[in-house]
């Protein structure tokens, strides 16, 4: 999800690549799962994290809507996001101990966490949220290491292709505010409703239907 921020306000001042080191490791948070409560409709999810979600827990997207994601308007286009529960707005996937139940698994925005990116120049960067994990004994870790993604090479040109693709579609809409609906659900049918093969590679698959 984009967001227009004072980068002053919100980090250490200072942008990141994979193998830099960041205040970002929680130690296992201890108990805590604040991130995982009141976060609304905030968690959208990319292909990639529906790929991995249906593979993991072996199921589909469709399935996926029933109880587990939902569909909102996320920047102009319509976008399935991680489903929260009850007053506390708890994450569907947090289990009675307060641990994440698809950690191995977990969405991209999850795996960030407390970081954000910020896109420049066919590029982009990782920057360290300073307001957003409330534990205050954070050790440094390298960047590629906390995220723990495999290929991340290939992960993150897939994140700068679908970030400018769906920044396509958003002008796009911004233009035609009539097609939002046909041009979200030509979105989702393409890259989220049509089932990818888990025994695949994930990547080749995105750029066939790309």
């Amino acid at each position: 999800m984009e967001r227009e921020i004072d980068m002053k306000e919100v980090s250490d001042g200072r942008l990141y690549k994979a193998n830099d080191l960041v205040k970002a490791d929680a130690r296992g948070c201890r108990g805590c799962f604040a991130c995982c409560q009141g976060m609304g409709t905030s968690v959208v999810l990319d292909p990639y994290d529906v790929f991995c979600l249906c593979r993991g827990l072996g199921t589909s997207f469709d399935a996926l809507l029933e109880e587990k994601i939902e569909l909102n308007i996320a920047d102009r286009l319509i976008l399935p996001n991680l489903k929260m529960t009850g007053a506390k707005e708890t994450c569907v996937f947090l289990n009675e101990e307060g641990r994440c139940s698809i950690h191995a698994f977990r969405p991209g925005m999850c795996r960030l966490f407390p970081l954000g990116r910020f896109y420049e120049d066919h590029s982009f960067w990782y920057f360290l949220q300073v307001h957003e994990c409330p534990k205050p004994d954070r050790g440094k870790v390298k960047v590629y290491k906390w995220l723990g993604i495999p290929d991340l090479k290939r992960y993150e040109r897939f994140v700068w292709d679908w970030h400018e693709d769906l920044k396509k579609r958003r002008e796009q809409v911004k233009a035609e505010p009539e097609r939002i609906r046909e041009i979200s659900m030509d979105i989702l049918r393409k890259f989220y409703m049509a089932p990818y093969d888990p025994g695949r590679d994930f990547y080749e698959q995105f750029y066939e239907r790309r």
